[in-house]
C-alpha cells in the first residue's frame, strides 16, 4: 500500500494544491521519485469547481477536507434530537429513548453540530503571471434536495440530466480578486458581478494572459434547473458578460467543457443545437438482455457500478455525451466545428496551431465503464479542420486485473511541453498484462505534428518497469518515471531527447516505500506558452544546472519539507530551506516567480510555503531570495476556537513482532491525565499493505501540522471529551514473494493490539470504554476486529465498508489474485463469514447510491442480515441520495448523531447486554491487561476509500488548462 493510502485518514485543514503542470500532476511526479500505485495519470475528480492555468488553492473550511471539498449551500431543516443533544460531556450517562432512535434526521449534540455548520474559507487561485490572487467563495454543506435530484447512472458516470453536468457538482458562489502587491500583501477586492443573485459558479479559468477569467454558472433548486453558461469577466475591472450573445447555446460538461485556446479565444463542449428530447426507455423490450462468452475469451473485471444495461442505456449515454465543438472569441465570432461526438478531452499544442481531439464510440460495453469503450484520438488545425487519425483503440473489456496492467495501444498521448507541436505517447510491450515477462515493458515515441514525408516516430526512451510520466525541459533535458508496484520500485532517468549519442542514466532507483529516502520531487515553472516544464535554476559564476526539488523530509521524529538546489549532473544537493521543526510544520507550495522566460536566478527565487502548528491554522507566505524574507498573504481565522486549545502527540510503540508503528494521540482541551483520568477512547484507523518491515515502521506525517477536522471527522469527539487516536498505523506486510493477505487477521490483531496497550500504558483510555472505527477499507478493519479480537474494543462504528469478499471475486483493494487462486485467504478476510463470532454492538452506516466498487450497499445489508440471524447487538443506517462518501448537511448530522449515539451508549455508558469473557480473549494481549476498577499500570514498551474506480483514466483525464 502507497504512502498516499496510510496518509488518507489524516484530514489537514489546508491548502489542496492544484499542480501547474498541464496535465494536473502534483509537482512531484507520480512516480517520482514516491510511488503512487497503482499509477493513475491524470485523473479527473467527479466534480470541479475551479480550472486554472495558474496555480490554484484550495483552502479547506471546517466542513471540508481533501476528500470531501465539493461542498454545496447550507440549507437543511433536521429533527431536533430530543434526547443525546443536551449532553455535553462524554463522561455522562445518557438516557436514550430507543422509539425515538428510529425516527426522521438527527442532529448531533451542539458541541460538535457547532464545529460541522462553521463557513467554509475561500478556495485560493493564483494568476499565471503570479501577481493577482482569486479567493473563490463558497457554502458549507448541501441539502439533501441536491443529492435527491434525479441522475441517470450510464456507463460508470451520474450525469443530471437538466443541468447536463456530472451529478452532485460542487460550486460558488462568489469571486473576489485581489492583487498582490510588491511588498508581498493583497490589495483591496475586486468582486466579480454582473451575473444574477444567486448563480452557482463553476470551473473558474484564467485566460493565458491572466487578463480575463472564464467560469460557468447556472440556477437550480427544487423545482427548476438550468444548463450552464458559459461567463467571461475583465480581471481588472470584475465585470462580467455571457460568453455568447445567443442564449442557445450551453455547455455540456459531461466530459471536458471548454479550454482556452489563446488569449482571446475558447473552444467549448455544447449541447447540439439539433438535440431532441431524450429518448423514451420502450414499455415493451425488443428481447431479453445477453451477454456471450462463446469465444471463451478470459475477462476478469472488478465490481464496477453503474453500467450500461440494454440498448436504452446505450442511446440514452449517446444522447447527454454527444457534444458540438464550438470555436468562439471574446469579440463574439462563433464557429461549429467538426461533427457531433461524445468528446472526452480537448489539448491545444503549445502553439495553439493544433488541438488534440477524444472521443468515445460504439460498440459499448455492458461490463466495464465508459473509460474502456473504444476512443478515437484525431489531430485537428487550430480552427478545426481534420489532419489526420493518431489511434483508433478498440474496446478494452480484457485489460487483466493485476496492478500496473494496461491498455493495449497508444496511451498517454499528448503534447512535448517544451515544444511548439510534437507529441509524445507510450505503448507497452506485454500486450498490456503485468504477468507477462518481457524487455523493454513499455516504449516511448515521439513525433512532429508535422511530419516530413516517410518520417517513422522516434523512440525516446525504453523502459523495463511501467512508464510513469515525463517532466520535460528542453532537448538536452528530460526526467522519465518509471515503476513497479509489485516490489514498490521507482526510478527516474535523466535523458537528452534531442541528442542520440548521449545514452540515458538512472537518476533516483529506489522504494516507493522508502519514504527516509526520498529526494523529493523537481518544481515545475510555467512557460509564455502556459504549459510546465522543469524549473532549472542558475547561480552566479556557476555553470551547472540545478533542479528545485521539494520534498516532505520524512524523518524518526516526524516529516520537515525542506527545498534543495540539485545539481543533475554531479547528484550534489544544498539545501537552500526547510521547515521549523520545533514549533510549526511549514511546506513548499508553489513557485512564484516563474513570470519571466528562462533559467531562474536564485536570488530573485520566490516561492509560496505554507505554515501552521498544532494550534494555529495553516496561513500562507511569500518566501523571497537573498533575505528569504517571508510576507503573511493570508489572516485566516482559527475554524473551530472551541478545540483551540487541544493537546497532539505523535506516539510511537512497537508491535510483538518487532515492527514500529505511529499513531497521532489527540487529547481534548484542559485534559490532565492524573486529575481526570483515563477518558473513553475512538481509535480511527485505515490499513495498508507494505513490502518491508523498515517501510511500515517508517514515521509519516508531522507531530506539529494542524489538527484538520471534516464533518465526518473522529476528531470532533474531543469536544465530547474523547482521547482519539488516530490512523495508527496497521501493516499488511508481506515480504519478498509472501503475499501481505495470507496474514492479515494475524497481523491486524497484533497491531491493535500494541494501539490498545499504548493508549492504556499511558493512563490516557479507560481499558473497557475503547471504540474503533473506520471507513471503507477501514469499516472492513472494524468489523474484522470486532470478529477477532473483541477484548480490546466495546464497539465498533462501520461506514460504506465491503464485508464479504465473496462478493469482489476478481480482487479487492491491493489483492491481485482472484477468489479461485486464494480461496481460504478472501474467505479468512471476510467478516461476514465470522458474523457468528461477532458479539460487541456494531453500527453500519452505508450510502444507499454508494457507486464505489467493490463497497456496494448490498454488502451491509447482508453483513446485517447474517448479525442479525446471530443474534448480535448491531444497528443498519442507509443514507438515501448517498454515495461512498456523505455529502448532504441532513446525512452527515445523522450520521454524527448515530456516532455519538453508539459511543455515549455502547463505549461510555456500556448498556450492551453482550457477556463476552474478557479473560477467554486475553490471551494475545500480554502485559497490556490492566484491572478495569483502577488506574492501568504502566507496561513499557493509515481514511481513504477502496480501491476506486481508475478505469475513466483517459476519458477523465484533465486538458492541459485543468487545475
Amino acid at each position: 500500500m502507497s504512502d498516499r493510502m496510510l496518509h488518507l485518514q489524516k484530514v489537514y485543514h489546508r491548502l489542496s494544491l492544484r499542480s501547474f503542470t498541464p496535465h494536473s500532476l502534483p509537482f512531484k511526479p507520480p512516480q517520482f521519485p514516491s510511488l503512487r500505485s497503482p499509477p493513475r495519470l491524470r485523473v479527473r475528480p467527479r466534480s470541479h469547481a475551479v480550472r486554472s492555468i495558474g496555480t490554484a488553492v484550495a483552502v479547506m473550511s471546517t466542513s471540508s477536507t481533501s476528500r470531501l471539498s465539493n461542498i454545496v449551500p447550507l440549507s437543511a431543516v433536521v429533527a431536533e434530537d430530543g434526547g443525546n443533544g443536551s449532553v455535553s460531556s462524554a463522561t455522562a450517562t445518557t438516557p436514550f429513548e430507543d422509539e425515538d432512535s428510529t425516527l426522521g434526521y438527527r442532529l448531533p449534540p451542539k458541541e460538535i453540530k457547532d464545529i460541522v455548520d462553521a463557513p467554509p474559507l475561500p478556495a485560493l487561485s493564483f494568476s499565471p503571471h503570479r501577481d493577482k490572487i482569486l479567493f473563490l467563495k463558497r457554502r458549507a454543506l448541501p441539502p439533501l434536495t441536491e443529492l435527491a435530484r434525479p441522475e441517470e447512472k450510464l456507463a460508470g458516470v451520474r450525469i443530471d440530466g437538466k443541468c447536463n453536468t456530472r451529478t452532485r457538482m460542487s460550486f460558488y458562489t462568489g469571486i473576489g480578486i485581489h492583487q498582490l502587491l510588491p511588498d508581498g500583501t493583497l490589495g483591496s477586492e475586486v468582486e466579480v458581478h454582473g451575473f444574477p443573485e444567486g448563480a452557482k459558479i463553476n470551473f473558474v479559468t484564467w485566460s493565458p494572459d491572466g487578463r480575463h477569467l472564464a467560469f460557468t454558472i447556472r440556477f437550480d433548486d427544487e423545482n427548476t434547473s438550468s444548463k450552464l453558461k458559459v461567463w467571461v469577466a475583465q480581471v481588472e475591472t470584475g465585470a462580467a458578460r455571457p460568453l455568447f450573445e445567443s442564449h442557445e447555446y450551453c455547455l455540456n460538461a459531461v466530459f471536458d467543457n471548454f479550454v482556452w485556446v489563446n488569449d482571446s479565444s475558447l473552444l467549448v463542449c455544447t449541447i447540439p443545437l439539433s438535440r431532441g428530447d431524450p429518448p423514451k426507455k420502450p414499455l415493451v423490450p425488443f428481447g431479453p438482455k445477453i451477454q456471450s462468452n462463446e469465444q471463451k475469451n478470459i475477462i476478469q473485471v472488478r465490481t464496477f457500478q453503474d453500467l450500461l444495461k440494454d440498448e436504452y442505456d446505450e442511446d440514452l449515454f449517446d444522447y447527454y455525451a454527444t457534444s458540438q465543438l464550438v470555436l468562439t472569441s471574446l469579440d463574439g465570432k462563433v464557429k461549429e466545428i467538426g461533427p457531433p461526438a461524445v468528446y472526452t478531452s480537448m489539448d491545444p499544442s503549445p502553439d495553439h496551431k493544433y488541438h488534440l481531439i477524444s472521443s468515445l464510440h460504439r460498440p459499448y460495453s455492458f461490463i466495464v465503464p465508459c473509460g474502456r469503450f473504444p476512443k478515437k484520438v484525431e489531430m485537428w488545425t487550430a480552427d478545426g479542420k481534420f489532419v489526420r487519425e493518431l489511434c483508433d483503440l478498440p474496446l478494452a473489456e480484457d485489460i487483466p486485473i493485476a496492478f500496473n496492467s494496461v491498455r493495449r495501444g497508444m496511451r498517454s498521448l499528448n503534447w512535448r511541453a517544451d515544444k511548439p507541436s510534437t507529441l509524445y505517447w507510450v505503448e507497452t510491450q506485454d500486450e498490456g498484462d503485468a504477468k507477462v515477462e518481457v524487455s523493454p515493458r513499455d516504449i516511448v515515441y515521439t513525433l512532429p505534428a508535422e511530419p516530413l514525408e516517410g518520417e517513422d516516430p522516434t523512440i525516446l526512451h525504453k523502459l523495463d518497469l511501467r512508464y510513469g510520466g515525463i517532466s520535460w525541459s528542453d532537448d538536452s533535458l528530460a526526467l522519465v518515471y518509471e515503476s513497479w508496484y509489485k516490489t514498490r520500485r521507482t526510478r527516474t532517468w535523466v535523458i537528452s531527447p534531442g541528442s542520440n549519442d548521449v545514452s540515458p542514466r538512472i537518476l533516483f532507483d529506489r522504494s516507493s516505500e522508502d519514504v527516509y529516502s526520498d529526494p523529493g520531487s523537481p518544481m515545475l515553472r510555467r512557460t509564455p506558452a502556459g504549459t510546465y516544464v522543469l524549473a532549472k535554476v542558475k547561480k552566479e559564476n556557476d555553470e551547472g544546472t540545478y533542479l528545485l526539488l521539494n520534498g516532505n523530509g520524512a524523518t524518526p521524529e516526524g516529516n520537515i519539507p525542506f527545498l534543495d538546489l540539485f545539481d543533475i549532473n554531479t547528484g550534489n544537493k544544498e539545501r537552500i530551506w526547510k521547515s521549523d521543526k520545533e514549533k510549526y510544520y511549514e511546506g513548499v507550495v508553489a513557485l512564484m516567480s516563474d513570470e519571466k522566460e528562462g533559467d531562474l536566478p536564485i536570488n530573485t527565487l520566490k516561492i509560496l510555503t505554507s505554515k501552521e502548528s498544532k494550534t494555529e491554522n495553516t496561513q500562507y507566505y511569500i518566501l523571497s531570495w537573498p533575505e528569504k524574507k517571508a510576507c503573511q498573504i493570508t489572516n485566516f481565522p482559527h475554524p473551530y476556537p472551541q478545540l483551540a486549545s487541544l493537546q497532539k502527540e505523535m506516539v510511537r510503540y512497537q508491535r510483538k513482532d518487532g515492527v514500529q508503528l505511529t499513531a497521532t494521540l489527540y487529547l481534548p482541551p484542559g485534559y490532565d491525565p492524573s486529575r481526570d483520568g483515563p477518558l473513553p477512547c475512538l481509535v480511527w484507523s485505515y490499513l495498508g499493505e507494505f513490502k518491508s518491515k523498515d517501510a511500515a515502521g517508517q514515521v509519516r506525517g508531522s507531530p506539529n501540522e494542524f489538527a484538520g477536522i471534516g464533518p465526518t471527522s473522529a476528531l470532533l469527539w474531543m469536544a465530547r471529551r474523547f482521547a482519539i487516536l488516530s490512523g495508527p498505523t496497521i501493516p499488511i506486510i508481506g515480504e519478498g514473494d509472501d503475499e501481505a493477505n495470507d496474514r492479515y487477521v494475524e497481523e491486524l490483531v497484533a497491531s491493535a493490539e500494541a494501539a490498545v496497550e499504548e493508549v492504556i500504558r499511558r493512563g490516557v483510555a479507560h481499558p473497557k470504554k475503547i471504540a474503533v472505527g473506520g471507513h471503507s477499507y477501514g469499516a472492513f478493519m472494524t468489523a474484522n476486529l470486532l470478529a477477532h479480537a473483541p477484548h480490546l474494543f466495546a464497539c465498533g462504528i462501520a461506514r460504506s465498508g465491503a464485508y464479504n469478499r465473496t462478493l469482489t471475486p476478481f480482487g479487492f483493494q491491493n489483492e491481485e489474485r482472484t477468489l479461485w487462486e486464494a480461496t481460504s485467504t478472501y474467505v479468512e478476510m471476510s467478516p461476514f463469514m465470522s458474523a457468528n463470532k461477532i458479539k460487541k454492538p456494531i453500527v453500519l452506516i452505508h450510502g444507499e447510491e454508494d457507486n464505489n466498487p467493490g463497497t456496494l450497499t448490498m454488502q451491509s445489508d447482508r453483513f446485517f442480515n447474517a448479525l442479525k440471524g446471530h443474534g448480535a447487538l448491531c444497528r443498519l443506517v442507509i443514507l438515501p441520495f448517498e454515495s461512498h462518501g456523505y455529502a448532504a448537511r441532513e446525512s452527515i448530522m445523522h450520521v454524527l448523531w448515530e456516532t455519538d449515539r453508539w459511543l455515549q451508549k455502547y463505549c461510555v455508558s456500556d448498556t450492551s447486554d453482550v457477556n463476552v469473557n474478557q479473560d477467554a480473549c486475553k490471551d494475545n494481549i500480554g502485559t497490556g491487561s490492566t484491572n478495569s476498577e483502577s488506574k492501568p499500570v504502566a507496561t513499557g514498551g493509515g481514511s481513504g476509500s477502496e480501491v476506486s474506480n481508475s478505469e475513466h483514466e483517459g476519458v477523465d483525464s484533465l486538458p492541459s488548462s485543468l487545475l
